[in-house]
């Protein structure tokens, strides 16, 4: 029988994590609770994961490099940062074992024609803007800018000539003593309202309607749009030999891992999933 003011619900038992170790080497709690610290990410548990994950591989990684019997001097790298003992041992066993061919000038040429997106000098807009200041949670005050910008705006219809007059007159940026103009603006350079106002105007158009930012209201005006350009695969040869490279050892480090860890005795974390392999 069950008493009175009880549920029948069945009470849900507590099933503790399995400690992570790798071939009977425990990783403790503190060192993955530290180690979290370089893994960014909004969800605690991935972020407990992707640590533990990190330093099992770096345990299996050491584990290995002392069967090998491997030693290898620390090395500086130029700034005054030296590398550990440790360090120089997993450099050693992964220079040793993980040898991965280099791109060449043919792969790299390929990779380039199939993406000639990525490789596009950036569009600029040359524009100038009235700025009507406002504090983004003054309610008052931005009604008031945006009636004081529309005004501006029409009032620019009948004579648009006095742009760089009226910026003058009644912009609150710095960009007034210059007639409003703010020179050549590219991707980012800038607020994503202000850019998203930019991609549908017409060159010598004042935008019909107050641009609203954290700043205020601005009356806009596109003076000159420069399209960006195709890079030469000289120039960008280099970058894409370092991304293919990185890639493939990646992949190459990541086959490597896969079969330590199958000769391996790992418990508490999935050696096979996703994240960062060597920190």
């Amino acid at each position: 029988m069950i008493a009175q003011g009880t549920t029948d619900k069945p009470r849900r038992r507590f099933t503790r994590p399995v400690p992570v170790s790798v071939n009977g080497v425990p990783i403790s709690a503190g060192d993955i609770a530290r180690e979290t610290q370089h893994h960014a990410s909004s969800d605690p548990d991935e972020c407990w994961t992707l640590a533990a994950r990190a330093l099992a591989i770096r345990e299996l990684l050491t584990q290995e490099a002392g069967r090998l019997g491997l030693v290898a001097e620390p090395m500086d790298d130029g700034e005054g940062r030296r590398e550990t003992a440790d360090e120089a041992r997993l450099r050693a066993l992964l220079d040793r074992e993980v040898v991965v061919p280099r791109a060449g000038e043919a792969e790299c040429r390929r990779y380039y024609e199939r993406n000639r997106g990525k490789f596009r000098s950036p569009d600029l807009c040359e524009v100038a803007h009235i700025l009507v200041a406002a504090a983004p949670g003054n309610a008052d005050a931005r009604a008031a800018a945006r009636q004081t910008a529309q005004a501006l705006i029409d009032d620019l219809r009948g004579r648009p000539d006095e742009f760089a007059a009226l910026a003058a007159a009644h912009s609150d940026c710095p960009s007034a003593r210059h007639g409003g103009n703010l020179g050549q603006i590219g991707p980012g350079q800038t607020v994503e309202e202000f850019e998203r106002a930019l991609r549908g105007m017409a060159v010598g158009a004042v935008h019909p309607q107050a641009v609203e930012t954290r700043y205020g209201l601005h009356v806009v005006r596109l003076d000159r749009r420069v399209e960006g350009r195709d890079l030469p695969f000289d120039l960008v040869k280099g970058r894409i030999a370092e991304y293919l490279d990185e890639a493939v050892r990646r992949r190459a480090l990541q086959q490597y891992v896969s079969v330590l860890a199958g000769r391996a005795t790992v418990t508490g974390i999935d050696l096979a999933g996703s994240g960062p392999l060597v920190q």
